[in-house]
C-alpha cells in the first residue's frame, strides 16, 4: 500500500516495533526505524572492536554529515547547527547565553513546557528578568496582537514552544516570527513536537534560535537533539558553560571561541547515537516532509472524528491548526485507567498531567488525560483499534 507520496509497506517494515503494538506515544519517543538502529549499533561495534577514538576517526565524514543533514532540515547553514545530548541543553544553551539582565523581559506563552517556564523562572530569581506571559487568542494559541502590543524597550527575548506537549496546539510561530523580526527582538523557538511533524524551515519560521530532540517524530534515538542558531547571533553569544568542544585554548590567560553555533558543544559526544540522529534525519528527508504532515492530519482527523462521536469523550486540543497529538479524557475512567485498558489491547498512549504545562492546564481545570500522537508509520486500522478500545469504556460509562 502506498500512501500518498509514502511507501507505507515499506515504512512499517522499516519499523519492527509495528509487529509488537500501535503505537500513538510518538511525541514521547516515536519507534526508530531499522536504519536507525543499525548506524547506531554499527558505531557502537566498531568502538568495541577499534576503539573509541579510532571509530570516530573512521566515521569522520559521516559525522560531518550529520551537521549538513540537521542544516538541510531547518533550511540552515551547517555552521548553524550545534548537535546536543537533548532538547534542554540546546534550548538552555541560548537561554543562559543570551546576556539578560535585571529589569529585562521574557515574553512566553501560556503553554510552555515545565523545564522552560521553570528556566524563565530561575532567571527571574537570579537574573531579576521579567517574565510576561502573553494571552491566548480565541482559538487559544499565542494572541499575535496582543505579543506585539507588549514589545518595548525591555523586550530581550521571545521564547516560545511551538507545539506544546499537552495536545494538538500548533502556535503560529511564522506570525511571531515576523512580529520579532520586525522589532528586532531576538527569537528562541522550542521544536521538540513540531521537527519530524511538519516542514520546519527557520526562514519561514523567522526565529533566531530552535531546539529539537530526536527521540519524538523525528524517530532517532534517545540522548541526541540538536541547536540551530542564526549565525548574526551565534557569534554574539558566549556559552554558558564551556570546554575544548566549543572553544580552543590559545594562550596562557585566553580562549577563542569556535565560530557559529559549535562554540555551545561540548567535547565528549555519544558518535554512535549521532549517527542515529543524522540516519534518522535523512530517513524523514527521503519520506519528505510535506508527505509527512499530510499523512499525520490525514489521521489525527480521523481519531479525532472518532472520538468525537464518543459522547463519554471529552476533548481538549486547542489551537486554530491541529497537530498530530490528539488529547481526551473518558467519563467514567481516570485517565490512568484508560492507558492501561489501552495497553491490554496492544495500543500505546502516553499521559498530560497539570505539570507539564501549568499554565494552561491550571486555568482549564485539567490534571491528567490521555495524549494519543499519530504519527505517518501509523494505519487506519490502528486509529479504528484505538477508537474500539475507547469506545469499549463509553459503553461502560
Amino acid at each position: 500500500m502506498t500512501t500518498g507520496t509514502i511507501d507505507l509497506d515499506r515504512v512499517r517494515r522499516e519499523t519492527p516495533g509495528c509487529l509488537d503494538a500501535a503505537h500513538f506515544n510518538n511525541a514521547g519517543a516515536a519507534l526508530m526505524p531499522a536504519p536507525v538502529l543499525d548506524a547506531v549499533v554499527a558505531h557502537l561495534e566498531l568502538e568495541s572492536r577499534i576503539g573509541g577514538y579510532e571509530a570516530e576517526a573512521a566515521a569522520a565524514d559521516r559525522l560531518a554529515a550529520v551537521y549538513d543533514s540537521a542544516a538541510r532540515l531547518v533550511g540552515a547553514d551547517p555552521g548553524e547547527i550545534a548537535l546536543m545530548e537533548n532538547a534542554t541543553h540546546a534550548f538552555n544553551a541560548i537561554l543562559y547565553g543570551l546576556p539578560l539582565k535585571a529589569g529585562d523581559r521574557i515574553l512566553t506563552g501560556r503553554a510552555e513546557y515545565c523545564s522552560n517556564y521553570m528556566a524563565y523562572l530561575h532567571l527571574a530569581a537570579t537574573r531579576q528578568v521579567e517574565v510576561v506571559v502573553v494571552p491566548n487568542d480565541e482559538f487559544g494559541q499565542v494572541d499575535v496582537d496582543a505579543l506585539s502590543g507588549l514589545i518595548d524597550d525591555r523586550a530581550a527575548l521571545i521564547a516560545l514552544t511551538h507545539v506544546p506537549t499537552s495536545g494538538g496546539l500548533v502556535n503560529p510561530a511564522a506570525r511571531i516570527g515576523a512580529v520579532a523580526r520586525a522589532a528586532g527582538v531576538p527569537y528562541l523557538l522550542d521544536a521538540c513536537q513540531s521537527v519530524g511533524q511538519m516542514p520546519t524551515l527557520v526562514s519561514e519560521l523567522g526565529c533566531d534560535f530552535l531546539s529539537t530532540t530526536g527521540r519524538k517524530f523525528l524517530r532517532g534515538p534517545r540522548g541526541t537533539g540538536f541547536l540551530y542558531a542564526r549565525r548574526e547571533w551565534a557569534d554574539r553569544l558566549h556559552p554558558p558553560a564551556l570546554d575544548v568542544g566549543g572553544a580552543d585554548w590559545t594562550a596562557l590567560d585566553s580562549y577563542t571561541l569556535k565560530p557559529g553555533a559549535r562554540r555551545f558543544e561540548t567535547w565528549e559526544a555519544a558518535y554512535a547515537l549521532r549517527l542515529g540522529l543524522g540516519r534518522a534525519i535523512d530517513y524523514a528527508l527521503d519520506v519528505g516532509l510535506d508527505a509527512i504532515w499530510e499523512r499525520i492530519g490525514a489521521l489525527a482527523t480521523r481519531l479525532r472524528a472518532g472520538l468525537g462521536d464518543e459522547p463519554a469523550v471529552r476533548m481538549h486540543d486547542l489551537g486554530e491548526t491541529l497537530c498530530g497529538i490528539v488529547s481526551f479524557s473518558v467519563a467514567g475512567s481516570s485517565a490512568d485507567e484508560v492507558k492501561a485498558h489501552l495497553a491490554a489491547r496492544d495500543v500505546r498512549v502516553e499521559l498530560s498531567i497539570v505539570e507539564d504545562t501549568r499554565l494552561d492546564l491550571e486555568e482549564r481545570g485539567l490534571e491528567r488525560f490521555v495524549r494519543a500522537s499519530v504519527h505517518y508509520s501509523n494505519t487506519e486500522e490502528e486509529v479504528d483499534r484505538l477508537l474500539a478500545a475507547v469506545g469499549e469504556l463509553g459503553a461502560a460509562a
